[in-house]
């Protein structure tokens, strides 16, 4: 039984909640090196019973794998969680696992409804709290793919719906024909860009910020030396921020950060969640985790309370465009287009 050790906030209007704090499970399939479902599981048990509700997944993340892992730890817990999936990126059914080039984009209804009981099945359950647009289709008009979405809700298939990596124009184009819930964004100390459009529209139209990746990928927390250190196939080599170069000029941004880490004896990965956490407008961060070791340290962040000081210090550390290097290869199709008014 879940301990509750975690406060709660609303999500959107809806009548969702979701813990302070959420877990990202994609890692748990691919990208990051071998599976271990054993391992895997006991790491979700472990954040259910430290109070997250919050678990995020997507139908193709392990082109599967990762939706049916989560099935059978939903078993037995499924009304305390706040479960989130995505469709939209159509994979290469005979790709390479963990490759980031052998995807495309599809908003089309027929798919998304088949996506969507697809989750279901692996899910084990009878409706997806949360789910998201895990790209728009360029193809389709997002005021369609929203009325399509809505119709879902009205079956009762899906609970509220999420849009991911849109920027403010197409939130306020797609909030029109019905409610969005959440925007799930890439938002770290070393992506601040949703500062300048998405959040302010998110709080203007009472939605919901829901940031992954806010470890950086690994690279806020200190534990990756060196570009070099990175497996010969673990995606974050395809991304130019972690080409050797740019990885060496961001490396020197994030020593800078020690001093602080120190006197609040935190982690640096602590220290970037606690910044995130502590905004006047609430954000839920989803790190991702495979291991009870990181999801602990990564829940202890929670407890942290930065001062307005500190946060205007990290943040003249870590402004926005700080970082050396896109965050996507212009190649993959996958990656979010550059925002348009």
């Amino acid at each position: 039984m879940s301990a509750t050790l975690l406060p709660s906030v609303q999500l959107g209007r809806s009548a969702l909640h979701s813990s302070v704090i959420g877990l990202g499970c994609m890692g748990m399939s691919e990208f990051y090196g071998e599976r271990d479902d054993a391992q895997s599981l006991r790491t979700l048990e472990r954040a259910f019973d430290l109070g997250v509700t919050h678990f995020d997944t997507s139908n193709i993340y392990g082109r599967g794998h990762n939706e049916q892992l989560l099935g059978g730890f939903l078993k037995g817990r499924r009304d305390r969680i706040m479960l989130a999936s995505k469709f939209g990126i159509l994979r290469d059914p005979n790709g390479p696992q963990g490759s980031t080039y052998d995807r495309d984009i599809n908003n089309s209804e027929q798919y998304m409804r088949q996506c969507c009981e697809e989750s279901l099945t692996r899910l084990g359950t009878d409706r997806i709290d949360l789910y998201y647009v895990h790209r728009t289709d360029p193809n389709v008009p997002i005021e369609d793919t929203m009325a399509a979405l809505a119709k879902l809700v009205a079956e009762g298939k899906i609970r509220a719906i999420g849009l991911s990596e849109v920027n403010a124009a197409q939130l306020r184009r797609a909030h029109a024909v019905f409610p969005v819930t959440a925007i799930q964004s890439e938002y770290s100390l070393w992506t601040r860009e949703p500062e300048l459009d998405v959040l302010p529209t998110c709080r203007e139209l009472g939605i919901s910020f829901i940031a992954y990746s806010p470890l950086g990928r690994g690279f806020l927390t200190g534990a990756i030396a060196s570009a070099s250190a990175l497996a010969a196939d673990d995606f974050r080599l395809t991304s130019p921020r972690f080409h050797s170069e740019n990885f060496d000029r961001n490396r020197v941004l994030l020593e800078q950060l020690d001093s602080l880490c120190a006197a609040k004896g935190s982690t640096r990965g602590q220290i970037a969640l606690a910044w995130i956490m502590g905004r006047e407008q609430p954000i839920i961060p989803i790190p991702g985790t495979k291991r009870i070791k990181y999801l602990e340290e990564n829940v202890g962040a929670a407890a942290i309370t930065l001062s307005a000081g500190e946060r205007a210090a990290l943040e003249a550390l870590l402004p926005i465009g700080a970082a050396a290097g896109t965050r996507y290869d212009p190649s993959f199709q996958g990656a979010p287009r550059p925002p348009s008014n």
